[in-house]
């Protein structure tokens, strides 16, 4: 019996493998298409809600354009920054920066590839301060109305990772493991990996290499990091303590979920693990404390959303018990 299962071969990253001049057409590239067109209609279906409404400011649909797309440039930019400078390794992009945003490999038309989720969150959430800075709109407000819609559009994005066969995890012997054409392969002389081979019933007698099976990390992301972290955010909308609840929520919440699947998730060869036994097999989860830079960059999520759900609660009672600076702020309005 086999425990496991291989990567689906009609499943190719260009939408039309083998057609000339649509060739460059992927599968990661229209899954970032689907996860913003999706992000945008549900920012809308918020902002009809009125969780955008102001007595002082009426929100056009151009606003909420601006404002996404405002957003998804800064998060583009800082998504390539993060992954060509932080999990990028030797120093290529420090001496030639301006292969950061160039296109070509070799001669070869490759787009952008590799884009950091940590790097993509600091941008995203500085283009969208510095929109709601220049619009004089309140920044809590408008970034809550936003993360309604992120969890689900991210969704798209690991979908993509899995048609491109790429951020695979760690061998497993669940029988729901996929075996990825292009993860690593390993010498079937080793002791260690005869062992793994024996109990997924996998024959190797007859093979130099092997590609053992690895859990499909990508889709447990889009699971849990997409749609039930988007599930829980959505439920919580409408009962919100404060303004800026719902993106410590989601900071928080994408920060904890990611730190414990980063132990199914390959971390990258070059890099290892940061903290921990750094000459430990990054292939198997033998000790729960490896951590790799995913789960430090999650762990700071986690950290940062606590320490500003805290001051923003705080902000949000001692507003509330001061009722007179608040009538005084309306009559500042109103004028």
């Amino acid at each position: 019996m086999f425990l496991y299962a291989n990567f689906p071969s009609w499943i190719h990253p260009q939408i039309f493998p083998g057609v000339k001049f649509l060739g460059l057409l992927r599968w990661y590239g229209l899954m970032y298409v689907f996860a913003f067109t999706t992000a945008y209609f549900i920012l809308k279906k918020v902002a009809k809600e009125g969780a955008l409404d102001s007595p002082t400011y009426k929100i056009t649909e151009d606003d909420l354009f601006s404002f996404i797309a405002t957003g998804i440039v800064f998060l583009l930019i800082g998504a390539r920054l993060g992954s060509t400078l932080i999990y990028s390794p030797g120093a290529e992009y420090w001496k030639r920066p301006w292969l950061i945003f160039w296109p070509f490999h070799d001669g070869h038309f490759t787009g952008f590839a590799g884009m950091s989720y940590h790097g993509g969150f600091v941008g995203g959430l500085l283009g969208m301060i510095i929109w709601c800075k220049k619009h004089k709109q309140p920044m809590a407000k408008w970034i809550d109305a936003m993360v309604c819609a992120i969890p689900l559009g991210y969704t798209f994005g690991r979908i993509g990772n899995f048609m491109n066969g790429e951020l695979f995890g760690r061998i497993t012997t669940m029988p729901w493991g996929i075996v990825f054409p292009g993860a690593e392969t390993f010498s079937s002389s080793l002791p260690w990996v005869q062992e793994f081979a024996a109990k997924i019933g996998m024959d190797i007698s007859s093979v130099r290499l092997v590609n053992f099976p690895r859990h499909p990390s990508q889709l447990y992301e889009a699971f849990f990091e997409g749609i039930v972290l988007w599930t829980v955010i959505w439920l919580c909308r409408k009962h919100k303590k404060f303004d800026g609840m719902l993106a410590c929520m989601y900071t928080g919440g994408y920060g904890l979920v990611r730190f414990f699947i980063e132990y199914f998730r390959e971390p990258d060869a070059d890099l290892g693990f940061r903290i921990g036994d750094k000459s430990a097999n990054i292939y198997e989860n033998t000790s729960l404390t490896n951590f790799s830079t995913g789960q430090i960059l999650c762990f700071l999520m986690i950290v940062g959303s606590i320490v500003v759900a805290s001051v923003l609660w705080y902000k949000s009672k001692k507003k509330e018990a001061s009722p007179a600076q608040n009538k005084t702020e309306q009559k500042k309005i109103k004028k």
